[in-house]
């Protein structure tokens, strides 16, 4: 599409000074539409460089004499029954007032605050909807450079079983991995994983039943992998899983709540004061 520049000084004019409706500039005209400088005043973010300015005000100018054409074009193309939307705007308005309402209704009355035990007796009371639907596990890994002098140490400090060791690996780990994850008190997904590390696998389930502890040699590096525990795919999905997720089913519902009760006493009222009525 062609682009049409205006002067800078009427671009500049309009993103950062007032207004006057007795003077006011013509940006662009389509037709018998025109297009004034009071309608750019709210487009250009405050503190916008000059040049910025300038080019949110050609941007902005150059849409609407496209939407002007296109607009003319189907006006004159389309039957008067193709532009009938008066109960469609209706309805987009109606729409559109009802769900401000409830969102300032929400936002006034809505109780953010879901305890543990909340969310506990939810989990267990719905037990049946949580399902996992991927393989998840609890892990630590972490990469090492193969020429590293001390992967000797790392590698039997890994492998041991020891509470002891641990502590070292993660002392090695910390001054001389590239790549690491520490945190295997939390389930996170196996596909996750599979992002960092380079495991190589047709069939996850029966991978994570038969791994435990892994070393993988790619390139110029070594990977350590320590799977802590693992769920598979189909099975119930653990709480501390699904903590966040329950936590924003909850809120939702109390969301619903808020408005069916409103609802609820807006329709009693007007029942009770006869404020309507049914043919």
């Amino acid at each position: 599409m062609k682009k049409y520049f205006l002067p800078v000084l009427i671009i500049l004019s309009s993103c950062f000074g007032g207004a006057n409706k007795s003077s006011e500039n013509v940006l662009a005209r389509v037709y018998d539409e025109y297009l004034y400088e009071s309608e750019l005043k709210d487009i250009i973010p405050p503190g916008s460089k000059v040049k910025d300015s300038i080019l949110i005000a050609q941007n902005y100018i150059n849409n609407w004499i496209s939407q002007q054409l296109i607009l003319y074009k189907a006006q004159r193309n389309l039957l008067d029954k193709d532009m009938l939307f008066e109960k469609q705007l209706e309805d987009y308005r109606n729409s559109l007032i009802i769900y401000q309402y409830e969102t300032k209704l929400i936002s006034q009355s809505l109780d953010t605050i879901v305890t543990d035990m909340d969310i506990e007796t939810y989990y267990n009371d719905n037990i049946g909807n949580f399902q996992l639907k991927d393989n998840i596990v609890k892990v630590y890994y972490a990469r090492f450079n193969s020429e590293v002098p001390e992967l000797r140490k790392i590698r039997r400090f890994f492998n041991s079983n020891t509470p002891e060791y641990r502590d070292s690996v993660e002392v090695y780990v910390e001054s001389l991995a590239d790549l690491y994850y520490l945190d295997d008190e939390t389930w996170i997904l196996f596909d996750d994983v599979l992002k960092y590390v380079p495991i190589n696998t047709y069939n996850e389930e029966a991978y994570l039943k038969n791994h435990r502890r892994i070393e993988i040699t790619d390139d110029d590096y070594v990977y350590f992998v320590h799977f802590s525990d693992f769920k598979i795919k189909d099975g119930v999905s653990p709480l501390s899983f699904e903590k966040e997720n329950i936590r924003q089913i909850i809120i939702n519902k109390r969301k619903l709540d808020i408005i069916g009760k409103m609802r609820d006493e807006v329709f009693q009222s007007a029942l009770e004061n006869s404020e309507f009525e049914i043919y």
